[in-house]
Protein backbone atom coordinates (compact mmCIF):
# COMPACT_ATOMS: atom_id res chain seq x y z
CA UNK A 1 0.00 0.00 0.00
CA UNK A 2 1.35 3.21 -1.12
CA UNK A 3 2.76 5.12 2.46
CA UNK A 4 -0.47 8.05 3.47
CA UNK A 5 -1.03 10.32 6.60
CA UNK A 6 -4.98 10.57 6.43
CA UNK A 7 -7.75 9.82 3.97
CA UNK A 8 -6.95 12.83 1.70
CA UNK A 9 -3.15 12.78 2.41
CA UNK A 10 -1.64 14.76 -0.53
CA UNK A 11 -3.09 18.18 -2.04
CA UNK A 12 -0.67 20.17 -4.55
CA UNK A 13 -1.22 23.49 -5.38
CA UNK A 14 0.58 23.48 -8.88
CA UNK A 15 0.81 27.19 -10.73
CA UNK A 16 0.12 26.36 -14.71
CA UNK A 17 0.53 29.46 -16.96
CA UNK A 18 -0.03 32.53 -15.59
CA UNK A 19 -0.09 32.03 -12.28
CA UNK A 20 2.54 32.10 -9.71
CA UNK A 21 4.25 29.98 -7.47
CA UNK A 22 3.94 32.85 -5.13
CA UNK A 23 0.14 32.45 -5.79
CA UNK A 24 0.35 28.29 -5.17
CA UNK A 25 1.97 29.00 -1.82
CA UNK A 26 -0.74 31.27 -0.82
CA UNK A 27 -3.50 29.22 -2.07
CA UNK A 28 -2.13 25.88 -0.14
CA UNK A 29 -1.95 28.18 3.15
CA UNK A 30 -5.62 29.27 2.68
CA UNK A 31 -6.14 25.73 2.30
CA UNK A 32 -4.71 24.31 5.05
CA UNK A 33 -6.74 26.98 7.15
CA UNK A 34 -10.17 26.05 6.02
CA UNK A 35 -8.96 22.08 6.71
CA UNK A 36 -8.13 22.97 9.90
CA UNK A 37 -10.97 25.36 10.96
CA UNK A 38 -13.93 23.38 9.01
CA UNK A 39 -13.22 20.19 9.32
CA UNK A 40 -10.81 19.89 11.96
CA UNK A 41 -7.95 18.05 10.17
CA UNK A 42 -4.63 18.97 11.15
CA UNK A 43 -2.29 19.91 8.26
CA UNK A 44 1.55 19.29 7.03
CA UNK A 45 2.54 22.09 4.44
CA UNK A 46 5.47 20.95 1.68
CA UNK A 47 7.38 23.56 -0.31
CA UNK A 48 10.57 25.39 -0.44
CA UNK A 49 10.19 25.18 2.85
CA UNK A 50 10.81 21.21 2.94
CA UNK A 51 9.80 18.58 0.88
CA UNK A 52 7.10 15.89 0.69
CA UNK A 53 9.36 12.31 1.39
CA UNK A 54 10.76 14.78 4.42
CA UNK A 55 7.29 14.69 5.65
CA UNK A 56 6.89 10.78 5.39
CA UNK A 57 10.19 10.42 7.02
CA UNK A 58 9.32 12.16 10.34
CA UNK A 59 5.65 13.32 10.50
CA UNK A 60 4.67 12.06 14.39
CA UNK A 61 8.44 11.90 15.54
CA UNK A 62 10.25 14.57 14.99
CA UNK A 63 7.59 16.67 12.95
CA UNK A 64 4.31 17.71 14.15
CA UNK A 65 1.97 19.39 11.74
CA UNK A 66 2.50 23.13 10.89
CA UNK A 67 -1.65 24.10 10.89
CA UNK A 68 -3.77 22.26 13.59
CA UNK A 69 -3.09 20.46 16.75
CA UNK A 70 0.04 17.58 17.00
CA UNK A 71 -2.68 14.80 16.41
CA UNK A 72 -4.38 13.59 13.58
CA UNK A 73 -7.83 13.90 13.20
CA UNK A 74 -9.50 10.59 14.98
CA UNK A 75 -11.06 8.90 11.56
CA UNK A 76 -9.40 11.06 8.41
CA UNK A 77 -5.50 11.45 10.11
CA UNK A 78 -4.15 14.48 8.46
CA UNK A 79 -3.42 16.02 5.24
CA UNK A 80 0.07 16.98 2.69
CA UNK A 81 -0.10 20.50 1.67
CA UNK A 82 1.67 21.28 -0.87
CA UNK A 83 2.64 24.33 -3.04
CA UNK A 84 5.42 22.74 -5.97
CA UNK A 85 6.36 22.83 -10.02
CA UNK A 86 4.63 20.16 -12.25
CA UNK A 87 5.68 16.81 -11.59
CA UNK A 88 5.13 13.64 -13.77
CA UNK A 89 3.31 10.46 -11.54
CA UNK A 90 4.42 7.73 -13.91
CA UNK A 91 4.11 3.57 -13.37
CA UNK A 92 6.14 1.22 -14.48
CA UNK A 93 3.90 -2.71 -14.09
CA UNK A 94 5.89 -6.23 -14.40
CA UNK A 95 4.99 -8.73 -15.64
CA UNK A 96 3.23 -11.21 -13.48
CA UNK A 97 6.11 -13.58 -12.52
CA UNK A 98 8.46 -10.54 -10.75
CA UNK A 99 9.17 -11.40 -7.04
CA UNK A 100 9.11 -8.58 -4.42
CA UNK A 101 12.59 -8.98 -3.92
CA UNK A 102 13.23 -7.81 -7.83
CA UNK A 103 10.52 -5.20 -7.72
CA UNK A 104 11.91 -3.41 -4.50
CA UNK A 105 15.53 -4.04 -6.23
CA UNK A 106 14.63 -2.00 -9.42
CA UNK A 107 12.96 0.26 -7.35
CA UNK A 108 15.99 1.24 -5.13
CA UNK A 109 18.52 1.53 -8.15
CA UNK A 110 16.33 3.80 -10.25
CA UNK A 111 15.58 6.14 -7.19
CA UNK A 112 17.72 8.99 -7.46
CA UNK A 113 18.49 12.70 -8.84
CA UNK A 114 14.73 13.53 -9.88
CA UNK A 115 13.52 10.47 -9.38
CA UNK A 116 11.48 9.16 -6.36
CA UNK A 117 10.19 5.53 -6.13
CA UNK A 118 8.59 3.26 -4.43
CA UNK A 119 7.70 -0.43 -5.52
CA UNK A 120 3.80 -1.75 -4.75
CA UNK A 121 1.77 -4.54 -5.06
CA UNK A 122 -1.26 -3.81 -6.61
CA UNK A 123 -4.10 -6.93 -7.57
CA UNK A 124 -0.71 -9.58 -7.17
CA UNK A 125 0.90 -7.72 -9.74
CA UNK A 126 3.99 -5.09 -8.68
CA UNK A 127 4.48 -1.68 -9.87
CA UNK A 128 7.11 0.97 -9.64
CA UNK A 129 5.53 3.41 -9.05
CA UNK A 130 7.60 6.95 -9.67
CA UNK A 131 7.02 10.87 -9.12
CA UNK A 132 9.38 12.39 -11.83
CA UNK A 133 10.12 15.67 -10.18
CA UNK A 134 12.06 17.11 -12.88
CA UNK A 135 10.07 15.85 -16.07
CA UNK A 136 11.80 18.57 -18.57
CA UNK A 137 15.22 16.88 -17.82
CA UNK A 138 14.35 13.17 -16.55
CA UNK A 139 11.03 12.15 -18.34
CA UNK A 140 9.03 8.70 -18.58
CA UNK A 141 11.26 7.81 -21.50
CA UNK A 142 14.61 8.24 -19.44
CA UNK A 143 12.70 6.67 -16.15
CA UNK A 144 11.26 3.41 -18.52
CA UNK A 145 14.76 2.94 -19.87
CA UNK A 146 16.85 2.57 -16.61
CA UNK A 147 14.20 -0.10 -15.79
CA UNK A 148 14.35 -1.48 -18.90
CA UNK A 149 18.22 -1.89 -19.00
CA UNK A 150 17.79 -3.91 -15.38
CA UNK A 151 15.52 -5.66 -15.78
CA UNK A 152 17.21 -8.53 -17.95
CA UNK A 153 19.43 -8.48 -14.43
CA UNK A 154 16.20 -9.25 -11.81
CA UNK A 155 14.39 -12.03 -13.57
CA UNK A 156 11.93 -9.14 -14.41
CA UNK A 157 10.26 -7.86 -17.28
CA UNK A 158 8.06 -4.80 -18.25
CA UNK A 159 4.34 -5.43 -19.06
CA UNK A 160 3.29 -2.03 -19.39
CA UNK A 161 3.59 1.67 -18.23
CA UNK A 162 0.64 4.02 -16.81
CA UNK A 163 0.51 7.91 -16.98
CA UNK A 164 -1.06 8.95 -13.70
CA UNK A 165 -2.47 12.06 -14.13
CA UNK A 166 -1.05 14.71 -17.11
CA UNK A 167 2.22 15.62 -18.28
CA UNK A 168 2.67 19.29 -19.92
CA UNK A 169 3.13 19.38 -23.69
CA UNK A 170 6.94 20.87 -22.77
CA UNK A 171 7.80 17.13 -21.09
CA UNK A 172 6.36 15.44 -24.06
CA UNK A 173 7.72 17.14 -26.65
CA UNK A 174 11.01 16.12 -25.45
CA UNK A 175 10.18 12.19 -26.33
CA UNK A 176 10.48 11.13 -29.43
CA UNK A 177 6.84 10.40 -30.94
CA UNK A 178 7.49 7.18 -32.14
CA UNK A 179 7.81 6.27 -28.49
CA UNK A 180 4.66 7.60 -27.14
CA UNK A 181 2.56 4.39 -27.35
CA UNK A 182 5.03 2.21 -25.60
CA UNK A 183 5.18 4.76 -22.70
CA UNK A 184 1.86 5.11 -22.57
CA UNK A 185 1.87 8.72 -24.10
CA UNK A 186 0.23 10.72 -26.20
CA UNK A 187 -1.07 14.57 -27.25
CA UNK A 188 -3.81 13.86 -25.18
CA UNK A 189 -2.35 13.18 -21.81
CA UNK A 190 -1.00 16.91 -21.98
CA UNK A 191 -2.47 19.34 -19.87
CA UNK A 192 -2.82 21.63 -22.56
CA UNK A 193 -4.85 19.57 -24.95
CA UNK A 194 -6.83 18.69 -21.89
CA UNK A 195 -7.69 22.51 -21.31
CA UNK A 196 -8.02 23.50 -25.19
CA UNK A 197 -10.78 20.72 -25.26
CA UNK A 198 -12.97 21.89 -22.46
CA UNK A 199 -11.69 20.70 -19.28
CA UNK A 200 -10.93 23.21 -16.20
CA UNK A 201 -8.07 22.66 -13.40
Amino acid sequence: MHPRLGVVDVVPFVPLVGSTMFEATQARDEFAEWAVTTLGVPCFLYGTEKSLPDIRRQAWSSLIPDRGGPDGHSTAGAICVGARGLLVAYNVWMSGDTSAEAAHALARQVRGDGIRTLALNVGNRWQISMNLIDPLRIGPDIAFDRIAQLVPFMQADIDHCELVGLLSEAALKKISSERWDELGLGVETTIEYRRSHGYHF
